[in-house]
């Protein structure tokens, strides 16, 4: 009897111990999130149009679908909000959202300020449910990159 009870207790703990490993659903299924954040751009910052687009948030949608973006929001830890438009992101495609003016095209949205949003040496990238909830965040503390991959 001793031998049969071992046998299925160390069965049950192995079934238990697969189950801890496998991924929950949402894992397994991939999130959209603040991929990268591209905080300093190259050169002085004069403000030129091309300066402020080179300063951006990437998002990447991991999932295996599209992603419709509408009602999120983008902010820092200043309050600077970025409220997206109907834009779908394509299952495993990324989107820039750029500092400044610019046509919305495929993988480019852009938040039309005429000033810098994102601190050089550090700050908080939030981005937000169209119900106003949490949906990720990026934080960065350095002046030596230009960027910080989240």
């Amino acid at each position: 009897m001793p031998k049969i009870r071992t046998a299925a207790a160390t069965a049950a703990m192995a079934c238990l111990a697969g189950l801890a490993l496998a991924p929950s659903q949402a894992q397994a299924a991939g999130t959209v999130h603040i991929y990268k954040v591209y905080y300093d751009s190259p050169g002085s910052d004069r403000g030129g149009s091309s300066s402020l687009n080179a300063e951006y948030v990437q998002i990447k949608n991991s999932t295996g679908s599209a992603f419709q973006m509408q009602g999120h929001k983008l902010k820092d830890s200043s309050g600077h909000a970025y409220v997206f438009p109907s834009y779908r992101i394509s299952a495993g495609k990324t989107l820039k959202v750029h500092t400044g003016k610019g046509t919305k095209s495929a993988g480019h949205l852009y938040m039309g300020r005429s000033a810098y949003v994102w601190n050089n040496d550090k700050d908080k990238a939030s981005m937000y449910k169209p119900t106003g909830a949490l949906r990720d965040s990026c934080s960065y503390n350095s002046t030596r990159a230009d960027y910080k991959m989240c």
